[in-house]
């Protein structure tokens, strides 16, 4: 069974930290192309952040450039999301998805594998 689960959300305060982990089981996903999004209540599911099989090219959205950093570890086949200078719009659910080899999608729909998500608030 593939699977992906996400961990290490929680309760921070404005300006704080807290790093997501996205661990990978069923197959090996070293060649895929790993992504987070995330979605507030009343809004559409929002790309966050991808990156390639090796790691070397990634992309974010405008709205955490420079705070935010996605890396993976493929000998543990696992994904993480660096958060730091958390803002209170940045609370939502967050999600891990994975896709096969190509381009750093930011749509929703070119990720056929999903975790189940883990709920990140900033307080302010």
């Amino acid at each position: 069974q593939v699977q992906l689960v996400e961990s290490g959300g929680g309760l921070v305060q404005a300006g704080g930290s807290l790093r997501l982990s996205c661990a990978a089981s069923g197959r090996t996903f070293s060649n895929y192309v790993m992504a987070w999004f995330r979605q507030a209540p009343g809004k559409e599911r929002e790309f966050v952040g991808a990156l390639n099989w090796s790691g070397g090219n990634t992309k974010y959205v405008d709205s955490v450039k420079g705070r935010f950093t996605i890396s993976r570890d493929n000998a543990k086949n696992t994904v993480y999301l660096q958060m730091n200078s958390l803002r209170p719009e940045d609370t939502a659910i967050y999600y891990c998805a994975a896709s096969p080899p190509g381009f750093l999608a930011t749509q929703a729909r070119s990720y056929d594998y999903w975790g189940q998500g883990t709920q990140v608030t900033v307080s302010s």
